[in-house]
């Protein structure tokens, strides 16, 4: 990640996830690293981590166990979460297996007050809406984002298109408008980008990066960086995307028009009046589907007009006044990814 380019992309945290720990908290009760893993421990790796200008993130369980069986932090809050800061961890992911959905309302906040009762920075991501989500229910957004930076609210992505797709439809469908409870310090998270794996084909590859940039993503990668494809490097690299990705108003794009095949999300970003715009094709056949969406319907609706680039090229597609029509072709599980900026 330093060494490549990532870090300086702003690439900056090494998550750790379950099964790092011993199967039995230590003597004091606190947590201890798996001996044969972690040999020095977790404060170790942490320096060594921050010796790369990288952070560290870490993984637990709000319920009695982790989903691997290691133990949970149900009646340990306090003391784990000290533990963390004292190890000099920057991210915790706080997942809710052995646990009921119905302490998670309280548990969470506790979590997060212990978290910052320790006076160390540490991003807080949690799984509460994601128990809700799967219990039928709509999770309380308003609260979630009161005491998380990021959660997840949906099933855990697998290597694949499908995978891919079901977590754009329910992002798309935005079921309790959780969209609108994201925003700087407070984001949504639909898992992470598996850009560089085995499962998707260079277009999906880059429909994904398209998608979690419009959605305003956390952009955590799940690949081996040491044998990564080039043209997969560049997609995770692209400075373009990543500046949408990144746009600091933090508004997350919406769905605005699915058929079939073909779904078109808009995302308003710097500078202002600015839209991030994806045309999506979901369909598995032929050459690629021509689309004709008129401006003004895209939300670009200054009569002074709009320069649209396409997003992973840097190319210039053209001006185009809000009466005037977009015309793109995109190609099966494929995206047109643009950005349109006020003349």
């Amino acid at each position: 990640m330093e060494q490549d380019g990532y870090l300086a992309a702003g690439y900056e945290y090494v998550n750790i996830d379950d099964c790092w720990m011993a199967m039995e908290r230590g003597s004091d009760g606190r947590l201890v690293a798996d001996p044969k893993r972690f040999p020095h421990g977790i404060k170790f790796l942490a320096d060594y981590v921050h010796s790369k200008g990288l952070k560290l993130g870490i993984y637990e369980d709000f319920g009695t166990h982790t989903c691997g069986g290691y133990p949970g932090s149900k009646f340990y809050m306090e003391l784990d979460a000290q533990t963390f800061a004292d190890w000099g961890i920057d991210s915790l992911k706080l997942d809710g297996c052995y646990s009921g959905i119905e302490d998670m309302k309280d548990g969470y906040p506790i979590m997060e007050f212990y978290l910052n009762k320790t006076g160390r920075p540490m991003l807080y991501s949690c799984s509460w809406p994601a128990y809700v989500v799967f219990s039928g229910t709509i999770p309380n957004y308003k609260s979630i984002a009161n005491s998380c930076n990021i959660w997840r609210n949906y099933a855990d992505i697998d290597d694949s298109w499908d995978s891919v797709k079901g977590i754009i439809d329910f992002y798309g469908n935005d079921n309790g408008s959780f969209s609108s409870y994201a925003g700087p310090g407070h984001f949504n998270d639909p898992d992470m980008i598996i850009v560089g794996d085995f499962g998707l084909s260079y277009e999906q590859q880059k429909s994904q990066m398209a998608l979690w940039a419009v959605m305003a993503s956390p952009l955590m990668m799940s690949n081996d960086l040491r044998q990564i494809d080039p043209q997969s490097k560049a997609l995770l690299l692209n400075k373009n995307v990543l500046k949408i990705n990144q746009d600091p108003m933090g508004i997350q794009g919406k769905r605005i028009m699915k058929t079939k095949d073909m779904q078109v999300w808009t995302r308003p970003i710097m500078p202002k009046g600015s839209v991030a715009i994806s045309i999506l094709n979901t369909g598995e056949g032929g050459a690629g589907a021509k689309v004709k969406m008129l401006c003004s319907d895209l939300g670009l609706t200054s009569l002074g007009g709009y320069s649209i680039t396409e997003v992973f090229t840097g190319t210039i597609v053209g001006s185009f006044k809000p009466h005037q029509y977009l015309n793109v072709t995109v190609v099966p599980s494929g995206v047109f990814f643009g950005s349109a900026t006020p003349l």
